[in-house]
């Protein structure tokens, strides 16, 4: 774009001189030329540089010495389609924080690495043909170069991409250490494997079938180990979805039970799986949200995750030999279980489609009510039928509220073990094997999901709780929402058990005694919380650094062998299937590279070399953002996951950080259960194995708010380039001619409206971007974007590059007088404001305050003082660092601004000398007094009273009242 164009970049703004008279302008062309510069200087000099106390990133032992401040965004995806201005938001606003506390003392290590394995590269590799790797890291050069424009101050020796093998080796090291640890549940923590193995041995922890460990075969062995390892492999039900051709966690399906990538249809399926046993984890990580600075939005969805619930285990009998065994948290209503719900896939009646489910029947029991057959003949064809129908929706279409209950009856009855009654055994789609025990005792009369099942198949109702607020046992008029009522039991007695009368809490004591003495039950806590699936049957992942020997044992590599790198294989895809056909297996692309897969090693446990078969699968992507805090730490060791003392530096719990951690770690609340519940996951079980001292991965979490844009569409509801839209008569919008729509939504290329960095950067410079993000409004609140509203950003730096430039000349403007009284009071106002709010994240009122003191320079007119135009410089330096060095260098300093200490306001010109107070007589004002801020209650009537005017508005009247409120109201009521 050239200079003497009438965009606001480059024309004459606020009646400033053109560009003709003021060569020496702060123009889009000079922005440009200085911000190239410095982030030149910035690179070549080190600026960024955090020094570790120790070790190859050792540096300045004075600046190490300083506090420390380890500030991180959440990791970018380097996608294809590089950045939009609303992908910067959060880096930005890190930055800033960064820049203001490397000024106020501190020792900042603040970077950015790229999270790049995962299914995009891998989409684009199949489509194109193109190697993953090419293109991933393609995508990096490009948005490291688009980070690199915005002037971030990252230290770049620590920047790390998961796809190198340097780094994914510590991944599968981590891998390792997890697979070969169980959980203590007496020391409430991880530890080797070797030390179950060594109770095994001693004989002090018996074996499941009570022979010696000497005794067990090396698979047995296995077996018996792989019950306790923290990492573990085996036949779980599964999303599986054929169309994408792997298996997806519960959170990657979204709630009409699809694939979140592809909206392709996923089925539940029964495949042979590595997962992590996070659920031994489950208390640990309830407990510790406590200490952390997180918002409690994001703690309360974790919890709730969670999903720690006390209660019982009871066994119903079935026929002479089965049981099934419930978990409830009601176990006082027990009397009121009238039938029990099995989930579809429960392993008592799994194999019915094939006729030989364990206690499904080959024909009806005599007297079947008909609605509870579904139709069918027999039972095995009925259990058959629905499990098929089941497996076709997602667990949370199967738990939300649907107006019609379906189900059918097994066939068998099971006994209320203390009413000694028959009750049918069903099976339902709103029962969830992944809960509980998969099997629920069905009280109709106090909850109401039972209550509509029961309606359905005509089932009976019995009241056992009643509320005493006199509403009765009518179940007709409440539900489940009695629990929460001063209630007591009723009909609930037995023949060697009683509850009647006894109010809801100590029912549930009683009738827990009574199990556990019965041999039937007893209290035990639950969790919603599920193992984590760990395995996918993608090509672009890490690989398991395990192999299988002959007899299906799996092996860990030793860690001399890693990493394992992935080969090179001709097809990237895992093979795919009819959307919709669910009877399918899947089948990975490394599984076709043979001379891979099948290889001869010793792996240095004394059996010499042995064929083997390598895992696979891959890890899932979440796999290499569950520990890269600390691989910024010390990101060139070859020998160590992390230095003890630079993560103990870095991240080791000190005061107000009891379990230690990230200082401040910003990005979007949708990553508040995936990530970070497997980020802090895998940090408890470093911390208990040793190898870390923080307890906690981020002690501060803050959640950035969304850069939205207008979206347009067309009458065919497709969306049209923003930027071509044109605005009517007063919100009429029109493209090419025709009317479109208009709806505020997300920015991106697909909706076509995106807005680059660059295209910003190019019309007004990265600090003019910097500053309109930060002031857009509060930094965690959603705000649209409005390309016509960056100029008034652009003008402030205009304005503050004026109150020191001569635009003429070129020449420093400043002058070494003093400034009058008015401008340091200003000045020390924005300071004591800026640093608050600097200090809380609060940019855009910081921002407010820059304005307001540039304002007011520009307002009083003439030469500004150096002292005022350096403190102002140093204000402005976090948040436009680029145009702050450059003044920083006009005014005559040789060092970086990035380092200088950041204005502090002198107190004295904080407060004001005198406070307006307000005199009011009947609500009406009759004089203003200016009184000193830190005047008395007492003092300040005693002035109003004697104020001539209000004397004189007294008319000589008595006073009733006099109500004060220092410094600024005084409130008097005549008699």
């Amino acid at each position: 774009m050239s200079e003497t164009t009438n965009s606001p970049a480059a024309g004459s703004a606020g009646g400033a001189p053109s560009e003709v008279a003021a060569p020496h302008r702060y123009t889009a062309v000079l922005a440009a030329d200085i911000e190239a510069r410095w982030q030149d200087f910035w690179e070549a000099e080190g600026t960024y540089e955090a020094p570790n106390p120790r070790g190859d990133l050792a540096g300045d032992a004075g600046l190490a010495a300083r506090p420390k401040k380890f500030i991180m965004d959440m990791f970018p995806y380097p996608s294809g389609a590089g950045l939009h201005v609303g992908h910067p938001l959060g880096f930005i606003a890190t930055d800033v924080y960064a820049r203001y506390h490397r000024m106020t003392g501190h020792n900042v290590l603040h970077t950015l690495g790229f999270d790049a394995f995962g299914l995009p590269a891998e989409q684009y590799a199949v489509q194109t043909g193109t190697h993953p790797r090419v293109s991933t890291e393609a995508n990096i050069v490009n948005m490291r170069r688009q980070l690199r424009r915005l002037g971030l101050g990252h230290d770049q020796r620590r920047s790390i991409e998961t796809i190198d093998p340097a780094y994914y080796k510590w991944t599968q090291w981590i891998f390792l250490q997890i697979f070969n640890s169980w959980y203590d549940p007496e020391a409430d923590k991880a530890r080797p494997i070797d030390t179950l193995v060594a109770q095994f041995e001693a004989g002090t922890r018996p074996t499941p079938d009570g022979r010696s460990w000497a005794e067990l075969s090396g698979t047995e062995r296995a077996d018996v180990l792989g019950q306790y390892r923290l990492a573990y492999a085996s036949e779980a039900p599964v999303n599986w979805c054929p169309g994408l051709g792997t298996v997806l966690a519960n959170e990657e399906v979204t709630a009409e039970g699809r694939s979140e990538r592809g909206n392709y249809p996923v089925f539940k399926a029964k495949l042979r799986q590595w997962n992590m046993r996070i659920t031994a984890y489950a208390d640990r990580l309830l407990r510790d949200l406590d200490a952390l600075d997180w918002p409690e939005a994001i703690k309360l969805q974790q919890r709730n995750w969670i999903g720690r619930s006390e209660g019982a285990r009871v066994d119903f009998p079935v026929g002479d030999s089965d049981k099934i065994t419930v978990f409830t948290t009601r176990q006082d209503t027990l009397f009121g279980a009238t039938y029990m719900v099995l989930a579809p896939e429960h392993p008592l009646i799994a194999g019915a489609d094939n006729g030989t489910g364990s206690i499904v029947p080959d024909a009806w029991p005599e007297g079947t009510h008909e609605v509870w057959t579904g139709g069918h003949a027999t039972p095995a064809e009925a259990v058959a039928a629905y499990r098929k129908q089941a497996a076709a929706k997602s667990d949370v279409e199967r738990q939300a509220e649907a107006k019609d209950k379906t189900g059918v009856f097994t066939g068998v009855f099971a006994t209320n073990p203390v009413s000694g009654e028959q009750v049918p055994v069903f099976i339902a789609d709103y029962v969830l094997m992944g809960y509980g025990t998969g099997a629920i005792m069905a009280v109709p009369a106090h909850d109401s999901r039972d209550f509509a099942f029961a309606r359905a198949f005509e089932l009976p109702l019995r009241c056992v709780v009643e509320p005493t607020d006199g509403r009765g046992t009518d179940a007709a008029t409440w539900d489940d929402a009695f629990a929460s009522y001063d209630a007591k039991l009723v009909n609930s007695a037995g023949e060697s058990l009683s509850l009647d009368g006894l109010g809801v809490p100590e029912a549930k004591a009683e009738i827990t005694e009574w199990l556990a003495a019965n041999g039937i039950g007893e209290g035990t806590v639950n969790y919603r919380l599920r193992d984590w699936l760990f395995s996918r049957q993608r090509y672009w992942g890490e690989p398991f650094p395990i192999v299988y020997d002959e007899d299906g044992v799996a092996h860990p590599l030793p860690e001399s062998m890693l990493p394992l790198e992935l080969p090179e294989v001709e097809d990237y895809s895992p093979r795919t299937f009819d959307p919709d056909d669910a009877d399918t297996q899947p089948e990975t692309p490394l599984s076709r590279n043979e001379d891979w897969v099948n290889v001869e090693l010793d792996l240095g446990d004394g059996r010499g070399v042995q064929r083997y078969r390598r895992e696979t699968n891959t890890m899932p992507n979440w796999a290499g953002s569950c520990w890269y805090e600390l691989r910024y730490l010390d990101p060139n060791n070859d020998d160590a996951l992390v230095d003890p003392a630079v993560e103990q530096y870095w991240m080791g719990p000190a005061e107000g950080q009891p379990h230690g951690g990230v200082d401040l770690y910003v990005g979007g609340a949708e990553h508040a259960v995936l990530h970070l519940l497997y980020a802090r996951f895998w940090s408890k079980v470093l911390h208990d194995l040793g190898h870390v001292s923080s307890v906690e991965p981020f002690h501060k979490l803050y959640n950035q708010g969304m850069i939205q844009a207008y979206v347009y569409r067309d009458t065919r509801g497709i969306a049209v380039p923003a930027a071509e839209v044109e605005e009517h008569d007063g919100g009429v919008f029109y493209y090419e001619g025709g009317k479109v729509s208009r709806l505020l939504g997300k920015m991106g290329k697909s909706l076509k409206n995106a807005v680059t960095p660059d295209e910003i950067c190019v019309e007004y410079g990265a600090d003019t971007l910097r500053l309109y993000e930060m002031a857009m409004g509060p930094l965690d609140v959603s705000r649209p974007w409005d390309t016509r509203a960056v100029v008034g950003q652009y003008r402030l730096l205009q304005r503050l590059w004026r109150n020191v430039v001569d635009e003429a000349t070129g020449a420093v403007t400043v002058v070494d007088a003093e400034p009058d009284e008015a401008t340091l009071r200003a000045l020390h106002k924005a300071i004591d404001g800026v640093t608050q709010d600097m200090a809380n994240l609060r940019f855009n009122t910081a921002i407010a305050k820059i304005t307001e003191l540039n304002n007011h320079l520009t307002k009083v007119g003439g030469p500004v003082s150096r002292t005022v135009a350096e403190q102002l410089v140093r204000l402005v330096a976090p948040l436009a660092p680029h145009i702050a060095e450059e003044l920083w260098r006009k005014l005559g300093h040789t060092d970086s601004v990035v380092h200088v200490d950041f204005p502090v306001a002198d107190p004295a010109y904080v407060v004001d000398e005198t406070v307006t107070c307000v005199v009011q007589i009947k609500g009406k004002v009759k004089a203003r007094l200016e009184v000193a801020p830190a005047i008395s209650d007492a003092d300040l009537e005693a002035v109003a009273l004697a104020e001539p005017a209000v004397v004189a508005a007294l008319g000589g009247a008595g006073i009733r009242k006099v109500i004060v409120r220092a410094p600024k109201l005084v409130n008097i009521v005549p008699a």
